[in-house]
């Protein structure tokens, strides 16, 4: 079992309600007010899980700077109130941030039984 610090047990957490206060401020047609507070709390939260310099140096790595851009430019633009456009910069951003990490995870869903079964359907499942 993974055994975990007190701050990324609270990274944890943080992570978490900002991703659902994010889900629920899109589902509730953009409120400025929960995707605002959902930004704060994910990105604050990534800082406790992983630490403050390692994300600091995830986020300004040379080849990410364009992700990064338009990732925390999309959280300012929340922030400032134009939720729609925010939050498709951010999506944009967060795509390209993470996307050396989406193979990784889409391996790690195969192998969870239902999920798993339903990706390895023909439309889904690319030709190895």
């Amino acid at each position: 079992m993974i055994s975990l610090t007190d701050s990324q047990k609270i990274g944890m957490g943080l992570t978490g309600f900002g991703v659902f206060f994010l889900f629920f401020g899109m589902i509730l047609f953009f409120d400025k007010a929960l995707l605002a507070i959902g930004n704060i709390l994910f990105v604050a939260g990534l800082s406790f899980v992983i630490g403050l310099e390692r994300t600091f140096r995830f986020f300004f790595q040379k080849h990410k700077m364009k992700a990064t851009s338009f990732f925390l430019g999309g959280v300012l633009v929340v922030l400032i109130g134009w939720p729609v456009v925010g939050m498709v910069l951010e999506i944009y951003g967060f795509f390209l941030l993470f996307r050396g990490f989406f193979p990784v995870v889409v391996g790690f869903i195969r192998r969870i039984p239902i999920l798993g079964s339903l990706l390895n359907l023909p439309g889904i499942s690319r030709p190895s």
